[in-house]
């Protein structure tokens, strides 16, 4: 049974559970809700494999010393190193080497989770059967089938299961959904997104010093897993659904090498997911997109500006540039600003507007979920939804034609996928 929501008179207990790169980001957004008064929670438990990893983060001026940082970027990987401490003085979070013995401690309500993915399923499935909350960072799975259990999961225990999904929470991606939402940018029509190349780490290098994003028994997939979820989740809050998609993907480089920022060589690691992706797509409303994503390119790299241009019937809204036709140029984000101000303000509470990332958004969200018995705004449905288009280009490609998004959300198109699933148990 969930945890009770209503008439709660305790701080949400909080367990943290992966002590990797991604969490400097999530802790400096309960560090933004603390400092607001934002939300009533406290952090009682850290977990990690190795019990260093997590006393890293416990308390200032304790613990072994931080990483160092893996690249130099406008990336929620590149977050400063933070301490619960930073934020929470007392009492200290109890630390855990066991997500088993976390879970079965009781000690958390509610469960931050910033695994590699192919853990997602099994520490999830195990905290919502115990009716514990979860915020699962993405990918929401390692396959599709793995998330379906996971959102199963969820309903039958009555407990939020939120997919971390922070892009949706940004300024832009909500600027972008408000021009189309007011008519502004007129109807979707056409999309070209991603692009070719990941700066620093083309064409072979390991991917943000994780050598693990490169194997499909751990990471699922390649930039079309790790970066497509996130990607198609904001084209479908911003566009409408996607229907169908037809993919093709390729693996160039079966070999990366391990450097740090200096230049300097750490081992070198096999490949054997893709690293270059083009995805044709088929929305809802008759729009039509390609997404390109990339790890590899020797020589020059090529970007969409701003990430993804959108073209509706009334103009086009390339990054954050709205041009309409007859040629009035906007910043979207600055016109979302003047003209829907209360809008804006009800998506970014507690003067939220400072959340690079949107983590603190996103946490919030969970948070208030959990308080008020009702799934997040990113939920399991959507997490596995976006799952499902980013493995339907990888399935797409191994079939040899276009699929529809439903089918392999289903399972019905999953010969890609039927590897790791058995490796897990899962099929």
């Amino acid at each position: 049974m969930a945890a009770p929501a209503a008439g709660r008179q305790q701080p949400l207990r909080v367990g943290i559970v992966g002590c990797g790169r991604i969490l400097p980001a999530h802790l400096d957004g309960l560090r933004r809700l603390k400092e607001r008064g934002a939300a009533d929670f406290v952090v009682t438990a850290l977990c990690a494999r190795r019990r260093e990893d997590a006393e890293m983060f416990r308390r200032r001026g304790e613990g072994p010393p931080p990483r160092p940082p893996v690249l130099a970027a406008n990336d929620p990987l590149a977050v400063p190193h933070l301490y619960v401490s930073d934020f929470q003085s007392e009492p200290p979070p109890d630390v855990f080497t066991d997500y088993r013995e976390l879970v079965a401690s009781d000690v958390a309500d509610a469960f931050i989770v910033t695994t590699s993915l192919e853990t997602h399923h099994d520490i999830g499935i195990r905290a919502l059967e115990a009716g514990k909350h979860v915020l699962m960072e993405k990918p929401l799975a390692i396959t599709v089938g793995a998330a379906r259990r996971m959102v199963d999961a969820a309903r039958e225990s009555g407990a939020v299961l939120a997919t971390a999904e922070n892009a949706r929470y940004r300024e832009e991606a909500r600027a972008a959904r408000w021009a189309v939402e007011a008519g502004i940018l007129g109807e979707p029509q056409m999309v070209l997104g991603g692009g070719i190349g990941a700066g620093i780490w083309s064409p072979n290098y390991v991917i943000a010093e994780t050598p693990w994003r490169h194997e499909k028994l751990r990471a699922g997939g390649g930039p079309v897993i790790d970066l497509g979820v996130h990607r198609f989740n904001v084209l479908r809050y911003v566009c409408g659904p996607i229907q169908t998609v037809s993919g093709l993907v390729r693996t160039f480089e079966p070999e990366r090498i391990l450097r740090d920022l200096a230049g300097y060589e750490h081992g070198r690691f096999p490949s054997n997911v893709e690293d270059a992706a083009f995805a044709q797509l088929t929305f809802a409303n008759g729009a039509i997109g390609q997404y390109v994503f990339s790890w590899g390119a020797h020589g020059e790299q090529f970007h969409i500006p701003g990430g993804r241009i959108v073209w509706g019937s009334r103009g086009s809204l390339v990054g954050r540039q709205l041009t309409l036709d007859g040629g009035e140029k906007h910043d979207v984000v600055e016109l979302f600003r003047a003209r829907a101000p209360e809008r804006r303000a009800q998506l970014f509470p507690f003067d939220l507007f400072d959340d690079p990332y949107g983590m603190a958004l996103e946490q919030l969200d969970f948070f208030r979920a959990i308080a008020e018995g009702r799934q997040t705004e990113v939920g399991g449905e959507e997490g596995l939804r976006d799952l499902a288009i980013a493995f339907a280009v990888i399935e797409s490609s191994v079939a040899g034609r276009p699929v529809t998004v439903d089918e392999v959300e289903r399972g019905g198109v999953s010969a890609y996928q039927q590897e790791i699933d058995e490796h897990y148990g899962l099929a």
